[in-house]
């Protein structure tokens, strides 16, 4: 943009200059001796007005948008031969509820509560809940807690 500006900015000067040379040599010295004052206040105008234009298209100029798109692509499903079942013995002896379990397991899967929240159409107040209890019942203070004691228990995959 500098060298764009600098190239008409010299343009224009070059312009001026040729319009002086013009008024020098058809040696019009009475009408720039009388009325010099006026005819360098309109070069200049012209200049300044010729820049203006310029400059005023180009900053109205519309700018380019740049679009991103997210695309969701579904996670392909593990070939296994047999499904996973949750240890039911041990989630009656924990005491474990089945959203409990369901949170646990989309705990295990990277989600935050809030987007655990907005999975369930729960609000996220209800996920701390659940989450506060299943931790309870499997004794774990952390998530990463929960969820390998979760595994080594039989109740996630």
């Amino acid at each position: 943009m500098k060298r764009t500006v600098l190239s008409h900015v010299l343009l224009l000067g070059l312009v001026g200059g040729v319009l002086i040379a013009i008024l020098r040599w058809s040696e019009y010295q009475f009408l720039v001796i009388e009325h010099s004052f006026e005819i360098y206040g309109a070069i200049v105008a012209i200049l300044f007005s010729a820049f203006g234009i310029w400059l005023g298209l180009k900053l109205t100029k519309p700018r380019e948008k740049i679009i991103l798109r997210e695309v969701l692509v579904p996670p392909a499903a593990p070939a296994t031969l047999d499904p996973f079942t949750a240890n039911q013995p041990q989630l009656d002896a924990l005491g474990i509820t089945p959203r409990e379990l369901e949170i646990l397991s989309l705990i295990a899967e990277g989600l935050s509560n809030r987007e655990i929240a907005g999975r369930l159409f729960v609000s996220e107040n209800t996920v701390k809940t659940h989450c506060s209890r299943a931790f309870d019942k499997l004794g774990a203070r952390r998530r990463t807690q929960a969820v390998q004691l979760g595994k080594q228990l039989g109740l996630l995959p």
